[in-house]
């Protein structure tokens, strides 16, 4: 497997011709099949991937993690380059989603154009599905741990009102080789200890080679502070490390600051995925 991060907040220092956005967006080449796993903000992974020699048109499947902009807004773009892909999301509510703290809203849902004109192609999943040979979408996450504490300014808008997100939202995206799983977590609303603590018990006696994604463990954005204190980050790197799990590749909504106090638990096993970097497990 061959995971190329298209889009992610930093680039490699050598890739100065690609851009960088606060989004994600992996290509996953596979030996049955590409899979996009997020699509960013905007057209700049379309654009950074034809700058990789990734050809979007190729792609034979998009999974959608959760219903953020900065996950799903580049969907738009990428439906206009490619026509064949399906594309996987959580079923839910149709809900707003916002951050807001200090008095400051701000609408971070996914743009609605992407539902509206483009029906035929989104595949809505509820319960844990294979969607195609040893790709599964898992749905139902454990809730041993803690979601992430950086949700503290996440909410939800329904016809009942305002409420704190519950990420009823968010998927994990499984791939099962001949020699482990690798778990895409996204941005790991639901907590990365709970995304973790779900795959091994859906898939007992199985190795897991890594964990890819963002761990949404930065409090406030703008100032790349962290969700909680040093030490719950500590203790979720601690926790983290007794998993039999080889390498864990993060970057986004990790937040710098979280990331270098993971680094000091987690050593060599923790890598940042910045745009521009390919990765071979």
């Amino acid at each position: 497997m061959k995971i190329t991060t298209l889009v992610d907040n930093l680039c490699i220092s050598s890739r100065e011709d690609l851009k960088v956005e606060r989004g994600l967006s992996l290509h996953i080449e596979t030996s049955s099949t590409d899979i996009l796993f997020d699509t960013g903000n905007s057209r700049t992974f379309c654009d950074n991937a034809r700058l990789l020699d990734i050809d979007i048109a190729e792609v034979g499947l998009v999974v959608l993690s959760h219903r953020h902009h900065d996950h799903c807004n580049g969907t738009l773009h990428f439906t206009e380059a490619n026509s064949k892909a399906k594309i996987y999301m959580r079923e839910c509510e149709d809900q707003n989603y916002y951050f807001q703290a200090f008095g400051f809203k701000s609408n971070v849902g996914m743009d609605k154009e992407i539902l509206e004109r483009n029906s035929h192609r989104i595949e809505f999943v509820k319960n844990t599905t294979e969607i195609s040979n040893n790709i599964y979408i898992v749905t139902k996450i454990d809730e041993k741990y803690a979601q992430s504490l950086g949700n503290k300014y996440l909410y939800t808008q329904s016809k009942t009102g305002f409420e704190r997100d519950k990420f009823n939202h968010e998927l994990i995206l499984v791939i099962k080789e001949e020699d482990g799983l690798v778990v895409f977590t996204g941005c790991a609303h639901s907590g990365v200890l709970n995304m973790v603590e779900t795959v091994v018990n859906l898939f007992p006696e199985q190795k897991i080679k890594a964990v890819v994604g963002g761990f949404h463990l930065v409090g406030l954005p703008v100032f790349n502070s962290i969700g909680g204190s040093k030490q719950d980050i500590e203790v979720i790197g601690q926790v983290l490390a007794e998993y039999p799990i080889d390498k864990f590749y993060t970057g986004h909504c990790t937040g710098m600051k979280a990331y270098a106090i993971l680094k000091q638990v987690l050593s060599d096993r923790l890598e940042y995925i910045p745009t521009g970097l390919s990765v071979y497990l």
